[in-house]
């Protein structure tokens, strides 16, 4: 019988329910991999996925013959072609809308207010996408809309968190900017429009780069901070996605 870990190992304490535990644990051999690695040894793999070793080659050998690892000639372990060829059937079918929107309408649901997607487009920015609140008071912005650089919190998250436009501003600004990138988000009322109320936060890509700003906005009488924390969720949220 196979030796019962003394530590849990990183597949078991994160299984899928309802999922097979070897494929649990082949796929945390591949999530072992981390930004800067182009190899392994089979220590560091033990060590990273707390699998004894002996489980590690006999689920090494499995990935090796789907071409998702392979075996360098100092005997450490690298990814292999197979994650290349569906790295690139994932890009040739990857659909932004597919990712923002669902993001966006479960915001709605759960705050009740019109919530938004906005990147960067040159000089202004790109109100890319939209869904509305269900009430009938609320601000008409579109998917498709150009608003301003510089006034909204949509706004003052893309400049916040793009450091030479932050820089660029008159020092008044400039310690604002910092407060944002510090606290992670910003509200503002009337900053754009008056009498309406926004909630805004960084979307990151997946090398940390700025992505684009995820907007709540409602009318000032309906400004609720506790709205902030389901920003901040569906931002991070989406940023993992992407």
């Amino acid at each position: 019988m196979p030796r019962k870990a003394q530590t849990e190992s990183v597949a078991d304490a994160h299984a899928a329910p309802g999922g097979a535990a070897a494929v649990d644990r082949a796929l945390s051999l591949l999530a072992a991999f981390r930004a800067g690695d182009t190899a392994l040894g089979l220590g560091d793999l033990a060590q990273r996925t707390q699998l004894y070793k002996s489980t590690v080659l006999r689920l090494l050998a499995s990935l090796e013959h789907a071409r998702l690892i392979q075996k360098l000639d100092d005997g450490r372990y690298a990814l292999g072609a197979g994650v290349a060829r569906l790295h690139s059937v994932y890009t040739a079918s990857f659909s932004l809308d597919r990712v923002v929107l669902p993001v966006l309408r479960r915001l709605v649901a759960s705050t009740g207010e019109s919530a938004a997607y906005h990147v960067r487009q040159g000089e202004a920015r790109l109100c890319l996408y939209r869904v509305d609140s269900p009430h009938p008071i609320r601000d008409h912005i579109r998917a498709g809309d150009v608003l301003p650089a510089d006034r909204g919190t949509g706004a003052r998250i893309l400049i916040a968190f793009d450091p030479r436009r932050a820089m660029a501003r008159d020092i008044k600004n400039r310690r604002l900017y910092a407060q944002i990138r510090e606290q992670g988000y910003y509200t503002a009322v009337g900053d754009r429009l008056a009498e309406v109320a926004g909630i805004s936060a960084p979307v990151f890509k997946a090398d940390g780069t700025l992505a684009g700003a995820l907007t709540l906005t409602m009318p000032a009488s309906r400004y609720d901070l506790k709205c902030v924390k389901p920003v901040l969720e569906a931002a991070r949220h989406l940023s993992g996605l992407l």
